[in-house]
């Protein structure tokens, strides 16, 4: 097993925004839903690289919307976006601990803000299954951007075709390819184990 897994969080082993929780922050933000979404997204890459904390990404999006959030509405949407981003796939969940468990390396590489990157440390203790825990908000720099990619390279003192990285954006794993890493666009779990155990099956042996 000479591939590293370098994991994506949101789309891979995490679920992406409910439909309820969507809902639920433009029903918080009181307001029209494409300016909303609009705004969220323009104004997320800041966020994500630790540039700017929860409140104050709150304050510009109702800037950039001509309105006013006040502290309890801006304390409202970000405890919404929290619970808009917590839902996880367990399948993927027993994918890490067993790769885990039979001795593969594993790490994690996802464009996150500070207080969702908290959350989940504080109510998913299977992040300790990975070695390398690369949060685009504490080393500066969020995915497709090749600092990412190259962050994590040097954490884990690989070559990049040591390493496979699987996300479910395929800009993303474009970016990662064009470093030398080997990349895997996640659709199901089940996939991705063909793929883990075809690559296994592929390593020439001793």
């Amino acid at each position: 097993m000479t591939d590293t897994v370098l994991f994506d969080l949101f789309g891979v082993i995490a679920r992406l925004q409910s439909p309820a929780g969507r809902d639920r922050l433009t029903a918080t933000a009181g307001v029209p839903d494409p300016a909303f979404w609009e705004t969220y997204w323009a104004l997320r890459p800041p966020y994500d690289r630790g540039e700017v904390t929860g409140p104050d990404y709150w304050r510009r999006a109702a800037d950039r919307l001509g309105t006013r959030f006040d502290d309890r509405r801006i304390a409202a949407l970000v405890e919404a976006d929290l619970a808009s981003w917590s839902a996880v796939d367990d399948d993927m969940v027993a994918l890490v601990g067993e790769l885990a468990a039979a001795g593969r390396r594993i790490a994690l590489l996802s464009n996150i803000p500070e207080e969702l990157a908290v959350h989940y440390e504080e109510h998913h203790r299977w992040l300790k299954h990975f070695e390398v825990r690369a949060f685009s908000c504490r080393i500066g720099h969020a995915k497709p951007e090749p600092g990412a990619y190259a962050w994590c390279l040097r954490a884990l003192g690989l070559e990049p075709g040591r390493v496979l990285f699987v996300d479910d954006r395929d800009e993303n794993i474009r970016a990662a390819r064009t470093l030398g890493m080997h990349g895997h666009l996640f659709t199901t779990p089940a996939r991705l184990r063909e793929i883990l155990a075809r690559r296994d099956a592929a390593e020439p042996r001793s």
